[in-house]
């Protein structure tokens, strides 16, 4: 198959775009679909500072990549969580990679700022949804720190798989709220930072080809709590729809935003009465966020220990 563009050997098929290109033209249409991403939701300018989180993997690296070659201000941020054996190499790749690209890093250790990791929060809690626990703390110092910081925004790099899969389980679970709250952009409110996801309408092949093709070295090994997490199973699901029938994905987000995300707008405006946490101060809908009450156990958990020993 020859690229569409120069006649050249293509190296990236896109069945549902009907679309082939080669490995120099195929880096250029990719940063196009960004910047239309990013200027059709209008996430961000020029101008604005950027907080990109990033975890070390094909996306977040990939993201951070082409928002500093389009010309944007960013700022990368990675959480060391503290997983044995995981979190070091994660660290470390990201820590390569914004040498060699020239872009600032953030690293902010859990250990360092709450005295302990997630790894150890779940021990002494004996608690087994280990997913939930991390991306509670995940979410929690991304925008803590994005407030606090003045951040303009911050992006992820959620991709069509992520968006799509999560869209089916919130439509198989009928979560009205989340319905109405899913989208691209999640805007900025008192307390809580502007969330953008530019790579909302890129598969994840589509990425993955992206980064060999600019040869990102990523970090490629799942994490060893993963296992309870139920978003594989979405996405299993929806690639055997994507291979009966290429598109699958990318039609089934888009006609929802267009025309079944209003119909549940209201239901996520729902007034929920927030306050400052007592312990923290950032907004909750309860007298102490989620994360101070963990930390508040951990605590308790490790003083009764102490006085057994």
């Amino acid at each position: 198959m020859k690229c569409r563009i120069c006649g050249k050997k293509a190296v990236v098929c896109l069945s549902h775009h009907k679309l082939a290109l080669c490995k120099e033209h195929y880096p250029q249409w990719f940063k196009r679909q960004v910047l239309k991403t990013i200027s059709e939701f209008k996430m961000f300018s020029k101008n604005e500072r950027i907080l990109v989180a990033v975890s070390g993997g094909k996306d977040s690296l990939s993201l951070w990549k082409v928002l500093v070659e389009l010309g944007y201000k960013v700022v990368a941020f990675h959480i060391d969580l503290g997983i044995s054996g995981f979190s070091e190499k994660a660290r470390q790749v990201c820590e390569e990679f914004a040498r060699t690209i020239g872009s600032p890093l953030i690293v902010y250790s859990v250990k360092e700022n709450f005295g302990f990791t997630i790894e150890e929060v779940v021990k002494k809690l004996r608690r087994k949804d280990y997913c939930s626990v991390c991306g509670t703390f995940k979410r929690y110092i991304m925008n803590r720190f994005a407030v606090e910081r003045n951040f303009s925004a911050v992006a992820t790099g959620h991709n069509l798989d992520d968006e799509s899969a999560q869209l089916l389980s919130n439509v198989l679970r009928w979560d009205l709220g989340y319905l109405g709250r899913q989208f691209p952009v999640l805007p900025k409110s008192e307390g809580f930072a502007k969330k953008v996801k530019p790579f909302a309408f890129l598969t994840e092949k589509e990425i993955v080809s992206y980064a060999v093709i600019s040869k990102i070295p990523f970090f490629d090994e799942p994490c060893p709590y993963a296992r309870e997490a139920t978003s594989p199973v979405y996405k299993r699901a929806l690639a055997m729809l994507e291979h009966e029938m290429p598109g699958t994905k990318l039609r089934f987000y888009k006609q929802f935003l267009k025309s079944a995300k209003p119909l549940f707008e209201k239901e996520a405006k729902k007034e929920v009465k927030l306050e400052k946490c007592e312990v923290c101060g950032m907004l909750t809908s309860a007298k102490v966020c989620s994360v101070c009450r963990i930390v508040e156990k951990v605590k308790n958990a490790e003083s009764r220990k102490d006085r057994v020993s």
